[in-house]
Formats: structure tokens, C-alpha cells, sequence
């Protein structure tokens, strides 16, 4: 049974979507319950791979089976595979999607419009997330990405706000951009790699593993280590990695790549806003480490610097748009765009510190945001205003919800007994070394970056004291009548993740003890074989 974990979290929700075709539109009750059912399957699923999990083993829970085999001639065969795997990357960022996924099914109990076609769509959502998350075949892991897209751009464009087409198609477009950058790169490594498990024939190989390894190219194709072909100014291995980083970042997402983000979290509904800013923009992070950086180290290491720079500008100008933002829901986007600045940052630097870092960001930040957007939904689901100053004294009329703002607010500002503190800490303490053990980040990257740190306290502070203290007033159409303090259910969806922010803030070794051979391995793996490739071009 453990040898089928991951396909029963991959495939479980796509049987539910299959199944809720044929049932009634009217039957309301049976998808709601049905997603919650899957969701709580994903759980116990999810427990069962954290027990069986040994941090120290590398990749574990693989399943390999033949996917799609073309004899293509001369050209060889084309072997494409479903392989999937977790380790110390993908498994943090898988319990974090089995959970926020729950929240978010908790959170779509009061769509009322078309409900069997939203929660059909969440299904295949979810599964797409999971799938992204643990595939290392290339193709695999393109086709749950290009998945992800579909589901997205509907829940965004029929049960988004006023200007919901605008931003289902802004977010449609700038994703489609960035896939075709990855394909682009795709179709490259697929003629220029083969899979040295087969003798005697050439077999083009897909496996992210296969890849990783420079003595898997193939002699003189386009990306072959040990004579890639020029193109321009730079060869095409730097132009590979450039283009998956443009891809990846636009996902991530990173200035100035970032626009999509705040207008489709703006009009998207209130789960779908909680999965986009907590699991899709990890998608990014994610190709980044498992792709991107393994595959072209010395790429990686050529463009550190300004990897580093876009994070930290990133950082700044995030900040800096949420200080300005009038919206709520768009000072908390704009701030997501500051927070994964700080996991460029830490991949930048190629120490264990900073990797560990940002991969702790990744899932420290997935539940930070998810928090941040169920708060904004709930008071626009009693007032349908944003408006900052259109609030004031809020916390003498809902207590229990300024409490949980306060977690929210202070662990987004990575104070310390909050998760943001630990990922914070470690990203600055892996930068701010770079320079001395690998000599690829300067320090003033990482003095710079502390600014992200005040401007983010800044943007909180002054949000809850314009809108939570001071004498109780409401501005605009806003009636008195519905401002009241935390239903059952919505207590059911922030208290878990309250807990979830306060226990890794805590308590972070369990996660890290899962985080840190991963992070070892990587940025010894990256360093070597990318200084390796740069001194046999």
C-alpha cells in the first residue's frame, strides 16, 4: 500500500471529479461534502507518508511505471514516464497542500452559484497541485503544471468580482508566457539527454534525475555540457536556465514579471485567492529547485548575482506597493510579492542556510497567506468593502477576529515565535554568508533586504491602526448591523491555521529536520557540478 501513496493523493480527487460529472447540478450537498470527504482521505493518506518518511533517505515513495514509449527512427525513442517521488522539498509543500486544500473546501461552503462545476474544478485543482509537487519526469511534471492553468483560469472568471474576466485572462496569458518558456527548455533537454538504463539504443529520457547528470547528454547536442552550442552572446545551457527562471519567476511571482498577481487576487473569491497565494506561487519556487538549478548548476551559479538583486528588488518593491495599497486584499498580494522575493534570495545564495530557508518560507508563507486571505474574506463577506479607511475601531466589535489578525499581521512580519521568523532568520544567515563560503552574494544584498523587513512592519502597523483601534467608526455603505465577531465555521478555518503559524514558529525542528538534508545535498550538489561544468566547458 505505501508503494501507492502519492497516486492515491494525485488520483482520489480526479475519481471525485469524475464521479460529480454525473450527478445532479442540484445536489449542492453531495459536492460539498464529497470535496471535504476527499480532502480528509488526503489527510489520512498524508499522515500514513510522514510516518514511513526518513528524512536522511533522500527520495522516497517513488513510483515508476512506462508512460509513453515512440520508437522515432533515427531520432531514437522517445520514453516519457509516471515517476514520482517525495523528499525533503516536495514533502513539506505536499502536507502543506493536503491542508490548505481542506481549508479552502471549509471556505467554499458558501458558494452558492453553480456549485457542481466549482467544486469539480477545485477537485482537479487539487490534483494537479499534489502532481506538480512530486513528478520527476519533465513531461509528467509539465503536463500537471499546464493543469493547473484551466481550473484556475474558470474559478477566477465565473466566480471572481467585477472585473474578473480582466484578471482570469491577465493571469491566463502571463502563465501561458511562461509555459512556453519551459517547453521551450523541455523539448532541448528531451533530444539532448538519453536514459543510460538502456544499452545498445538511444532512448531519450524525461527523468528530472537523468537530466541532473552531465554524463547522461548526449556529445554535441544544443545543451550538451561539454559543448553547447553558442547562441548570441552566452551558450544555450545559460539561455536554457534563463528561460525557466523567466518562466518560474512570472509563477513565483517576481518583479517585474508580478503584475497578474494582484489584480487576480483582487477579483478571485476568497478559496481561490487562499490556493493561489499559498500553493500556486510556490509552483515557481518548486520548478526552480527541482529543475532549474539541478539541471544547469554552473547556469545557476553564473546568474546568482542577479537572481539575488530581482529578490531583493522584488522585496523592496513589493513592500513598498503594499505601503501604498487602499485595498486590503491588494496589500496582502502585494506582500506575497515581497515574501517569495525572500526565497530568491536564499536560493541565490547556494548555502544550506539559505536554501533550507527559502524552502521553510515556502511552506511558512503558504500558511501565513492562506490565514491573511480567509481574514480579508471574512469581513468582505459581511460588509463586500476592502477599503482600508473605511474601517475603524473594528477590534471593540469583533475581538476574536482582530486576535487572529494579530497572528496573522506579526507572523507575516516574521516576528519571532511566528514560522515567517525561522524562514527569515535562516534566509538572511544563508546570504549574508554567501560571500565568504562560495562568493556569490554580496552582503549589501542582504543589508538591503532587511528593509523589506521594516517596510513590511510598517504596512501591518499601520493597517491595524487605521482599521482595529482608535474610536469605532464605518465609513461608505457599510452597515453596522454586519459587523459581528467569528462564526463557528469560520473559527473551523483559522484557529488550525493560528496553531499551524505559532507551533513551526515554535517548535521549526520536525520541519527542519525534514528541510535540512534536502538543503545539504542541494547546494553541495549545485556548487560542485555547476564549478565542474565551468572549468570543462
Amino acid at each position: 500500500m505505501h508503494h501507492y501513496y502519492i497516486s492515491l493523493l494525485i488520483f482520489i480527487p480526479l475519481l471525485a471529479a469524475v464521479a460529480g460529472l454525473f450527478v445532479p447540478a442540484g445536489a449542492a450537498k453531495y459536492f460539498r461534502y464529497s470535496t471535504l470527504f476527499v480532502n480528509l482521505l488526503q489527510c489520512m493518506v498524508l499522515i500514513a507518508m510522514v510516518m514511513e518518511y526518513i528524512p536522511a533517505q533522500g527520495m522516497q515513495l517513488v513510483e515508476r511505471k512506462d508512460w509513453i514509449t515512440l520508437n522515432i527512427g533515427t531520432w531514437g525513442i522517445l520514453k516519457a514516464e509516471y515517476f514520482v517521488g517525495i523528499d525533503g522539498l516536495s514533502l513539506p509543500l505536499v502536507a502543506l497542500s493536503v491542508f490548505v486544500l481542506l481549508i479552502a473546501t471549509i471556505s467554499s461552503w458558501t458558494i452558492n452559484k453553480n456549485v457542481k462545476g466549482y467544486f469539480i474544478l477545485l477537485l482537479i485543482l487539487n490534483a494537479a497541485i499534489i502532481g506538480s509537487f512530486t513528478a520527476l519526469d519533465f513531461l509528467l511534471f509539465y503536463l500537471f503544471f499546464e493543469f493547473m492553468l484551466l481550473p484556475m483560469f474558470f474559478l477566477i472568471a465565473i466566480w471572481g468580482g467585477a472585473r474578473r474576466e480582466y484578471a482570469s485572462i491577465k493571469f491566463f496569458l502571463y502563465t501561458l508566457l511562461g509555459s512556453i518558456f519551459i517547453l521551450i527548455v523541455m523539448i532541448g533537454l528531451y533530444i539532448s539527454v538519453h536514459d543510460p538504463n538502456y544499452s545498445g539504443q538511444l532512448v531519450h529520457s524525461f527523468s528530472v534525475l537523468n537530466m541532473a547528470d552531465a554524463s547522461n547528454f548526449i556529445s554535441h547536442t544544443i545543451l550538451d555540457p561539454n559543448n553547447a552550442w553558442t547562441i548570441g552572446p552566452m551558450n544555450a545551457r545559460l539561455w536554457a536556465f534563463l528561460l525557466l527562471f523567466i518562466g518560474f519567476a512570472i509563477k513565483l511571482p517576481m518583479v517585474p514579471v508580478h503584475t497578474w498577481l494582484p489584480d487576480a487576487h483582487v477579483e478571485a473569491p476568497t478559496p481561490v485567492s487562499v490556493i493561489l497565494a499559498a500553493l500556486l506561487l510556490k509552483i515557481g519556487g518548486y520548478g526552480l529547485a527541482r529543475i532549474a538549478f539541478p539541471i544547469f548548476p554552473e547556469a545557476a551559479i553564473h546568474f546568482s548575482t542577479f537572481i539575488g538583486i530581482m529578490g531583493v528588488i522584488s522585496i523592496i518593491y513589493g513592500g513598498l506597493n503594499a505601503m501604498a495599497s487602499k485595498d486590503l486584499k491588494r496589500l496582502i498580494a502585494y506582500s506575497s510579492v515581497s515574501h517569495m522575493g525572500f526565497v530568491l534570495l536564499g536560493f541565490a545564495s547556494l548555502t544550506p542556510e539559505g536554501i533550507a530557508g527559502s524552502v521553510y518560507q515556502m511552506f511558512s508563507h503558504g500558511i501565513i497567506s492562506a490565514m491573511l486571505f480567509l481574514l480579508v474574506g471574512v469581513l468582505y463577506d459581511r460588509t463586500h468593502d476592502r477599503t482600508i479607511v473605511n474601517y475603524s475601531g473594528l477590534s471593540s466589535k469583533m475581538k476574536s477576529y482582530t486576535a487572529l489578525v494579530l497572528v496573522g499581521f506579526f507572523a507575516s512580519m516574521g516576528l519571532p515565535a511566528f514560522s515567517g521568523f525561522i524562514a527569515e532568520i535562516m534566509i538572511f544567515l544563508g546570504a549574508f554568508k554567501a560571500n565568504s563560503v562560495n562568493g556569490l552574494l554580496h552582503e549589501s544584498l542582504a543589508i538591503i533586504a532587511t528593509l523589506g523587513l521594516i517596510l513590511g512592519a510598517a504596512y501591518y502597523l499601520w493597517t491595524l491602526q487605521r482599521m482595529f483601534f482608535g474610536p469605532y467608526d464605518l465609513k461608505g455603505n457599510i452597515a453596522h448591523d454586519s459587523i459581528y465577531d467569528l462564526t463557528d465555521r469560520e473559527y473551523l478555518m483559522l484557529v488550525p491555521l493560528a496553531i499551524a503559524v505559532l507551533f513551526f514558529g515554535i517548535f521549526p525542528q520536525p520541519m527542519i529536520n525534514i528541510i535540512d538534508p534536502f538543503a545539504q545535498n542541494f547546494s553541495g550538489f549545485v556548487l560542485r557540478a555547476g564549478k565542474s561544468l565551468t572549468l570543462n566547458p
